[in-house]
């Protein structure tokens, strides 16, 4: 099988290869858990409890992404995907992507995956950043930022978010272009 090499000059894994690095990863981990718990076994449990809890915090989602991924995979083709967050979507792909970065939930590294496939497929890398500039805004949590910062700071810090998000994904875009240019094919 042929190796194709991807944008650093490097050999990109083979499918073998990929599950070896993933399963000898945590098989590392388990070991490395296994031979900490007879060392430190009180530290090792509470370690593994962290690690649990991260997991479950993460999960859902993930899961979520996941499942809009698959959903944009199958429902949505790259014609589509051109259409509602490519170069030429103008005000509909940045208002799109706008409001789905507000109303995105849990970590940020769990969406990474589906931005990656919706770049793959053709969505902007403008509409990608303003995605995750308005992430910041969180409607359920204004109310908390009200209670403790007031009305006025609310108001001014989140439109002034909303209003830098476009400018952030434009100087991002740039960069990325120009980045593009460079690399070699």
């Amino acid at each position: 099988m042929r190796k194709r090499s991807d944008s650093r000059g490097g050999k990109k894994a083979t499918g073998w290869e990929r599950k070896l690095r993933l399963w000898g990863f945590l098989l590392v981990v388990f070991v490395a858990y296994g031979v900490l718990f007879f060392v430190f076994p009180h530290r090792t449990f509470v370690a593994f409890k962290a690690s649990i809890n991260i997991f479950l915090q993460i999960i859902l989602p993930l899961v979520i992404a996941f499942a809009i991924m698959f959903t944009i995979n199958f429902f949505v083709g790259p014609v589509q995907m051109a259409r509602y967050l490519g170069k030429n979507a103008g005000i509909k792909g940045l208002f799109l992507s706008s409001i789905a970065g507000i109303l995105s939930m849990g970590p940020i590294y769990a969406w990474y995956p589906l931005l990656k496939s919706l770049g793959e497929r053709g969505a902007s890398d403008f509409y990608l950043a303003n995605f995750l500039s308005c992430r910041t805004v969180k409607p359920f949590l204004l109310p908390v930022m009200i209670y403790y910062f007031g009305w006025v700071f609310t108001i001014i810090l989140n439109v002034l978010i909303l209003a830098g998000a476009p400018f952030t994904a434009f100087v991002t875009n740039i960069a990325s272009q120009d980045k593009k240019k460079r690399e070699p094919i």
